[in-house]
């Protein structure tokens, strides 16, 4: 087994088929075709059902440690540099839509400043959609609602932030500065769809108060959402980093009483230490959402350091953090 042999299992994995495998790997089909199956004759399995080029359940279970293997060996490298030089590599970040409004454009800003040989990659997604990203090493940190349930994952509170009822100026609750869940029930909304995050905690807030919510239309994807809701094609409860502050168009933001605020945190794989970049990108999110959240309505950070479950201490300076284990 080599690393050309799991470059070409990832390749396959990430592209649907061995030509376009060939293509990324900058090299010919019939070389990845090779390493595939001297892959499968010393692991006596097939990895790659060659009828639709998808993965056999052994092969993502490979392609999965060995992507592993690939952060490992990117993180050794970046190790190794920035211990003479200044920090540099790449970093995987993936950011939740509504968050990624306000953070992304100072987080680039931040990194150019205090980091400019970190290459950084934003991935804008769903938490549902991140999380498995994040386990199998496609990414290197995401910024996600908590609480998560995935075991090999740990995560650092960043904010909460409150959910707001954005109603057009027409709307009967416009009049109002404060509303509660059985005011708003009394009307259709926007929604997304059950068994999305913060809709399932709107359901069961609504359930607790004995009211239930009724979908206008349901929408999947809250940036859509908001934008429907900002143009004026109904009501919706959004999360405050959805709605900018300055007031543009025929909307008003309500605050909404006796509604739990959503937690949104930093996440990173349990298992190994973070590559310098991963860790320096880490740090200067922390020192973004400081610096930014207190001016984002209805946005509270964090407490520093405040984890969901207990993985690592308050970090020291990024220079001493070089030879301190991931626990």
């Amino acid at each position: 087994m080599d690393l050309r042999q799991l470059n070409a299992l990832v390749a396959v994995a990430d592209t649907g088929s061995f030509s376009a495998a060939a293509r990324s790997l900058h090299t010919v089909q019939s070389n990845v075709s090779t390493h595939i199956a001297r892959l499968e004759r010393e692991l006596s399995t097939t990895l790659i059902d060659r009828t639709n080029g998808s993965l056999t359940e052994e092969g993502i279970a490979v392609a999965t440690r060995a992507r592993h293997i690939q952060s490992e060996l990117d993180a050794l490298v970046a190790d190794l540099v920035s211990m003479h030089d200044e920090i540099t590599g790449s970093v995987r970040i993936g950011v939740i839509g509504t968050t990624a409004r306000w953070l992304v454009p100072n987080l680039i800003v931040a990194m150019q400043a205090q980091h400019p040989n970190v290459h950084m990659v934003v991935t804008d997604a769903t938490t549902k959609s991140l999380v498995p990203q994040l386990v199998d090493g496609r990414l290197d940190l995401a910024i996600v609602h908590l609480p998560l349930e995935e075991s090999d994952l740990m995560a650092e509170n960043l904010f909460d932030e409150d959910p707001m009822l954005v109603v057009p100026l027409s709307h009967p609750l416009a009049k109002k500065h404060r509303v509660t869940l059985p005011e708003i029930a009394k009307y259709p909304m926007l929604l997304e769809p059950q068994g999305t995050g913060f809709r399932d905690m709107l359901d069961a807030q609504a359930s607790a108060v004995g009211v239930t919510l009724t979908p206008q239309a349901e929408i999947d994807g809250m940036r859509l959402l908001a934008s429907l809701v900002f143009q004026s094609f109904g009501a919706a409860i959004l999360p405050a980093s959805a709605a900018p502050n300055r007031v543009v168009g025929e909307w008003k933001k309500i605050h909404i009483q006796g509604l739990d605020a959503r937690s949104v945190g930093i996440a990173w794989r349990r298992r190994g230490l973070l590559a310098a970049p991963a860790r320096a990108a880490r740090d200067v999110v922390r020192q973004v959402v400081a610096a930014e959240a207190p001016g984002q309505s209805g946005i509270h950070p964090a407490e520093r350091g405040r984890e969901t479950e207990s993985a690592e201490q308050s970090p020291r300076p990024l220079a001493d953090t070089r030879t301190q284990p991931s626990r």
